[in-house]
């Protein structure tokens, strides 16, 4: 059994509209949630033996900041440009790419993307993953090469709005 982690970047800043798509930070809010998701992650036990980020600015700001509270190295995080602007189609691809010594991991990336790739292989519908939310999946494969349609069971939904009215 494998299991994933789809973490959607936190919020984003739109505050310098010249400032490239790739380039864009994370907003105050962004800067807040995604610790506080971290510490989450960090309560429920997420020890991840991978996480593959897109290296967009505000992705790769995100997956270092839950990478921090988790306790995950950050010299370990790996940055695929493959996950900036992906389709489901491509999360799959990048996915069976996992060496199979690998038995938890975590993919730092971008919508709409990460919700169709959620959907795809879980047996939990959702119509979206929001800013620095994390979908969770236990996946009944012995390789990651395995990944298919419903390969797997839904294990937790965390996203910051769960916890605010």
């Amino acid at each position: 059994m494998k299991t994933l982690y789809l973490v959607r970047h936190a919020k984003s800043s739109w505050k310098y509209p010249k400032l490239d798509d790739f380039e864009r930070p994370l907003n105050n809010r962004g800067r807040k949630n995604a610790p506080f998701i971290g510490n989450k992650l960090n309560k429920l036990k997420v020890v991840p033996d991978l996480i593959i980020s897109s290296p967009a600015n505000r992705a790769a700001m995100t997956a270092r900041i839950i990478a921090d509270k988790i306790h995950y190295p950050l010299v370990k995080i790996l940055y695929s440009e493959s996950i900036y602007d992906s389709s489901e189609r491509t999360l799959i691809h990048v996915t069976q790419g996992i060496d199979d010594t690998v038995n938890t991991a975590m993919l730092v990336g971008h919508n709409p993307g990460l919700t169709g790739f959620a959907n795809y292989i879980s047996d939990h519908p959702i119509t979206n993953i929001p800013t620095c939310g994390v979908f969770c999946i236990d996946l009944y494969i012995a390789s990651w090469s395995e990944i298919d349609e419903r390969c797997g069971k839904f294990a937790f939904f965390e996203f910051p709005k769960k916890y605010t009215s």
